[in-house]
């Protein structure tokens, strides 16, 4: 096992990568009760066309399959359910897919080897028949149908598609109620024979552990079947162009006040690594700045009656997309991108202030150290990084090294009213 150690967080992590090419992280938390543990594919709702392995043939697979992929692994073929064993156990367990990743994970205070070498075998155990496939798609429908019901989630949506013109982050991670009925269980064992090869995947452990039963009982789980992923899945993506879809979109929903999301498209793109990371914590340290509570532009807004406590922002930070994004409640979301807008541009002519930068960056450093008092926060963002070729321990050194004139030089090339877009959900009529 190879130790990562961190001497200004005073951490390390024990990592091996398995002969079948799964990496496996261990973090330990002496003195935590919970411990916790992740199990992740490089494999989100963004993977529409690559090759299979083993083939030589590009493909394109119906949007959402990675979602319904991920909600089919809890069957088994025994016809009981994943989750039932983590429950005998007092284990408490979950699954997530987003735009780039997959996960699958549990935290528990008791019975943790049992119930990783649960999660280890069930996520190995695909069970797809055409009966139960089809049975999902009724399940998965009603899903959908829920989240287009819901406002919050289609400001946000809404937003991302007045952002992208190409770009796959512009559809649902559950895809359409029309792409997940051509679904096949055929195109689901192609998708999972592909991206859930251990070569692609990542397990990341936490907690009061013992760093050699952890890897006895990662190298006891295998019964993958592939060959060893000897060079990285070909993934492809449409061109995107630097302009944004449209400047605005306006969905009406019952609801008693408006909500807004304000976003600027980023297209510093393809970079992964520190690069990325840097690139990051610059953009979040001038969101900081300009948009968070106490700052001057809230004060303003807050004081016309403009927003509320909801109004806040925040960076998403991917290899091939990104984007700044602010949301909130307003009686008028165009007068408050508006306001966005001209103190943007003051802050151009006039300057920021480097005392302020500082603040936000000695501010940040405390918030980081203390999010090392979550397991949850540890396991889930490491892996998130570390498909990005980024290692969390590094954050806080690049935390530290990041410049005001590298805040200043992102605030004059991100934050760009050509690159600004408002998606408003606005009350029905009665």
């Amino acid at each position: 096992m190879e130790k990562i150690v961190n001497d200004i967080l005073k951490e390390e992590i024990y990592y091996e990568k398995l002969e079948n090419g799964l990496d496996v992280y261990f973090m330990p938390k002496h003195g935590f009760t919970k411990k916790y543990a992740i199990l992740a594919t490089n494999y989100g709702s963004n993977e529409l066309e690559f090759i299979p392995i083993g083939e030589d043939k590009k493909i394109r697979v119906n949007e959402g399959i990675a979602h319904f992929l991920e909600h089919k692994m809890f069957e088994q073929p025994d016809g009981g359910n994943a989750f039932d064993k983590f429950s005998k156990w007092g284990a408490s367990a979950n699954a997530f897919t987003n735009f780039t990743m997959t996960a699958y994970l549990f935290s528990a205070t008791e019975n943790f080897y049992e119930s990783l070498e649960h999660l280890i075998d069930y996520v190995q155990t695909p069970y797809f028949t055409d009966e139960n496939v089809e049975k999902e798609k009724g399940i998965i429908e009603q899903e959908i149908k829920m989240y287009n019901d819901d406002p919050d989630w289609n400001v946000y949506f809404n937003c991302l598609k007045a952002l992208y013109v190409n770009y796959p982050v512009r559809v649902d991670i559950a895809g359409t109620v029309e792409s997940i009925y051509k679904i096949t269980k055929e195109e689901l064992y192609t998708c999972y024979n592909t991206f859930y090869n251990p070569g692609n995947m990542m397990l990341f452990v936490v907690g009061d552990l013992e760093e050699e039963k952890v890897m006895e009982v990662a190298k006891k789980v295998n019964h993958y079947d592939v060959a060893k992923l000897s060079d990285k899945i070909e993934k492809f993506y449409p061109e995107e162009p630097e302009h944004v879809n449209q400047k605005e979109i306006v969905a009406k929903f019952p609801v008693s006040m408006p909500s807004f999301n304000i976003a600027f498209k980023d297209n510093k793109v393809g970079i992964k690594g520190t690069e990325l990371l840097r690139k990051e914590i610059i953009t979040e340290i001038l969101i900081d700045m300009i948009f968070k509570k106490g700052s001057l532009l809230f004060e303003d807004l807050y004081m016309k009656g403009l927003i509320n406590d909801n109004f806040g922002g925040g960076f998403s930070s991917q290899v091939d997309y990104g984007f700044t994004i602010i949301g909130g409640e307003s009686k008028d979301p165009r007068a408050v991108k508006n306001t966005i807008l001209e103190y943007i541009q003051k802050y151009k002519d006039e300057g920021l202030s480097k005392d302020e930068f500082e603040r936000v960056k000695k501010k940040k450093i405390g918030s980081f150290l203390k999010y090392f008092d979550s397991v949850n926060f540890i396991a889930n963002n490491f892996i998130s990084y570390k498909f990005k070729e980024i290692n969390l321990l590094d954050y806080l050194d690049v935390l530290k090294e990041v410049t005001f004139d590298e805040v200043v030089e992102r605030l004059n090339s991100h934050l760009k009213e050509e690159y600004c877009v408002i998606s408003i959900v606005e009350p029905s009529e009665k």
